[in-house]
């Protein structure tokens, strides 16, 4: 009904809900972008989980890399997962071996089923107890659901710009 009182015909309908076949993924947080077989953990440096790249953070701060929907928030706060517009699911993971803080020094921003843009707030947290308490402060992005996508590419060096630099690019299959 809302398409016909304001004249938007079938391909124009199809138009506004169509999926990007390419979607950036920015930096989640200021500091050096790393490539992902640096992280020093084999689940992740070895893609077990799903390809991506990495940040060594140099604040407290994790931001939206995406525009999309909040699909969990770990109990720790240590993680988020986002699904974006176009369907790939990222996995942020503040920090290595944080599960064990559970949840000291973090605070969410957002819960489970939120829109977010790039660049909201997801999680402030604290840059010096992490670097204390936990094995390390990188922070890994990973593309989870990376076989259903044609290609996952990192720019994988430079500093990072919490929401403004590029750090992977996503190409869908259509």
């Amino acid at each position: 009904m809302f398409k016909k009182l304001f004249g938007l015909d079938k391909k124009e309908e199809q138009e506004t809900h169509a999926k990007p076949t390419e979607e950036i993924i920015f930096s989640v947080a200021n500091g050096t972008l790393l490539p992902i077989d640096q992280v020093p953990d084999p689940t992740f440096s070895q893609k077990m989980i799903g390809d991506g790249a990495a940040i060594e953070p140099t604040d407290g701060k994790v931001v939206s890399p995406v525009a999309g929907e909040v699909l969990q928030v770990f109990p720790t706060k240590h993680a988020i997962g986002i699904r974006a517009i176009g369907g790939a699911e990222i996995l942020i993971h503040i920090g290595l071996e944080t599960v064990n803080m559970d949840g000291e020094g973090f605070t969410a921003h957002v819960k489970e089923g939120d829109k977010v843009e790039v660049g909201d707030a997801l999680v402030d947290y604290d840059l010096e107890l992490v670097k204390e308490k936990a094995a390390s402060t990188i922070i890994p992005i990973v593309v989870t659901n990376h076989e259903e996508l044609e290609s996952v590419t990192s720019v994988t060096t430079g500093d990072s710009q919490a929401g403004t630099t590029t750090h992977l690019t996503v190409k869908y299959k259509r």
